[in-house]
């Protein structure tokens, strides 16, 4: 894959900066030479610099003035405080990709010169192993080219989708909080199986591993995932004993409940 030229610079060098900029490299999609990053921990930005080879510079003005594509990876906290420091310094020829959690475009628009183009992503935690789910939205200046040079980049690190800004609240209760429900259910899954005698080491793997299978048949068949539960369902069988269990204790609408409170949440965010 050709890399891409530009410099590529991390207002915030924490994990999630991390994960983006190891998966840009392991994709080959930028090399560390052109790899930039500020951030007020010195041991965060340490850390970055020493896993992706990437150059440490000493404010955020700075990386702005070296850098073409600016990716504000910071807590929604502080996301004002560093536009407020970045604001003389910002050029119309840059791109700034936010990944702070329900801050909105207008918001960080209004902040930075007239014509900023800025574009909005949720990613997940995921990205951190490469299977992360990002979805992103585009600012009123941002171009074609700019929106398929980010999601190039965002590629490298799990699946990628466009939507309007008014569909990343619900990205952030799905995909966004998801892996914690995940978490939840695998452990669950184990605990069911320690009682009935398995051990816990082979429980959690059991576990995680069957979580990710079924997930992998979703993704890699395009089956819908009614028609694969079915196909595991025999007539009076182990899994229809399970399954009406789930329904029992309703599952599926306490998943809903909780997709809808989690976006509720985030829409309350800002």
């Amino acid at each position: 894959m050709t890399s891409i030229a530009e410099k590529i610079g991390f207002l915030g060098a924490g994990k999630m900066a991390t994960a983006l900029a190891r998966g840009m490299l392991a994709q080959q999609v930028i090399v560390p030479e052109r790899l930039f990053a500020a951030d007020p921990s010195s041991a965060a930005l340490q850390e970055f610099c020493r896993e992706t080879g990437g150059t440490p510079l000493k404010s955020n003005p700075d990386l702005v003035r070296e850098c073409d594509l600016l990716f504000l990876a910071v807590k929604p906290q502080h996301v004002a405080p560093v536009l407020e420091e970045i604001g003389d310094v910002w050029s119309d020829r840059k791109l700034l990709v936010s990944i702070a959690a329900g801050v909105k475009l207008s918001s960080i628009e209004s902040k930075l010169s007239s014509g900023a183009r800025v574009i909005r992503v949720m990613p997940n935690t995921p990205c951190l192993v490469s299977a992360g789910a990002c979805a992103f939205s585009t600012g009123s200046s941002v171009t074609e080219s700019d929106s398929l040079r980010v999601a190039r980049l965002l590629e490298t690190v799990g699946l990628v989708e466009q939507v309007p800004e008014k569909l990343l609240d619900v990205v952030t209760g799905l995909s966004g909080s998801g892996p914690a429900y995940v978490y939840q259910i695998i452990e669950a899954l184990s605990d069911g199986a320690v009682r009935m005698g398995l051990p816990r080491s082979i429980a959690t793997k059991f576990a995680a591993q069957t979580v990710l299978g079924a997930a992998r048949m979703v993704l890699e068949t395009g089956t819908h995932p009614g028609d694969l539960k079915d196909a595991v369902t025999s007539p009076g069988g182990t899994t229809i004993a399970g399954l009406h269990e789930l329904e029992r204790g309703g599952l599926r609408g306490i998943l809903m409940n909780a997709v809808e409170a989690a976006s509720i949440r985030s829409s309350q965010l800002e």
